[in-house]
């Protein structure tokens, strides 16, 4: 399979395993991610999902396949589904429940960096490079991820990228906001991701989601998910944790 989870504990990794096209998405691994975001989803033991290459120190994603594309260029019916395959990911994968990481060890170029940034964070190793080429192959990258880049970015830093599709080593990426993190290995924030409230995680992605897409002030909905949480376990818990100068145990 080109796309598979894997289990370690409480962490699913999303593993993309097509190394002999530099792990390029066709569209048969389109339609099979949003099934696997929520397999991930509904297993109440995972905590927090990682997209990774299959391969350690691997391409991460070279984009969209552009050779299966070129071979349907004259096809309006099958663009308009690998266009609706690749939509239905992106917006699935940017309002996930649970947290989610991307480790980018190689190249991550566009679709591929489409994917990164919709995840939650990036963690990327001093080898990783970013780009997205739209402007290089006379295509148009889709809104949902131009507004997911501007919001990381920022619109000068996005239209740069956009308009030249020129390649970022780590620490560009790093200084411009596409990338949180430069490591070895996401584990440790994997660790402190873990050592949170899923509740409160669960909760404040689904806040920091709504004020991406426009929100600006509290309504019923947020006022009482506020209220809610005192009343839950996790703040019981980690209370209690707090006055005994403990790590807390937070079940969600």
């Amino acid at each position: 399979m080109n796309l598979r989870l894997e289990f370690d504990g409480p962490v699913a990794h999303l593993l993309i395993d097509r190394l002999d096209k530099r792990n390029a998405f066709n569209m048969a691994m389109w339609e099979a991610m949003p099934g696997l975001l929520e397999q991930a989803r509904a297993d109440p033991a995972v905590r927090t999902l990682v997209i990774r290459s299959a391969q350690p120190g691997g391409v991460f994603c070279a984009g969209a396949d552009i050779k299966e594309m070129l071979l349907h260029k004259d096809d309006g019916a099958w663009l308009a589904a690998n266009q609706a395959a690749i939509n239905r990911v992106q917006h699935d994968l940017a309002r996930l429940t649970l947290p989610t990481v991307a480790f980018v060890e190689g190249d991550c170029v566009g679709g591929g960096c489409g994917i990164a940034i919709a995840c939650d964070l990036r963690v990327a190793t001093d080898k990783a490079r970013f780009g997205i080429t739209p402007g290089k192959l006379g295509i148009v990258y889709p809104l949902h991820d131009v507004k997911l880049l501007t919001d990381l970015v920022g619109p000068g830093q996005a239209k740069r990228m956009l308009f030249t599709g020129g390649l970022l080593d780590a620490a560009e990426a790093q200084r411009i906001g596409l990338v949180e993190m430069i490591a070895d290995s996401p584990r440790g924030l994997l660790n402190d991701i873990l050592s949170a409230s899923p509740h409160s995680i669960r909760e404040i992605k689904m806040f920091v989601r709504r004020v991406l897409d426009g929100q600006t002030g509290d309504d019923d909905q947020t006022l009482a998910i506020f209220t809610d949480a005192f009343m839950r376990g996790d703040f019981a818990e980690g209370a209690a944790a707090f006055a005994g100068k403990r790590k807390p145990d937070f079940n969600g």
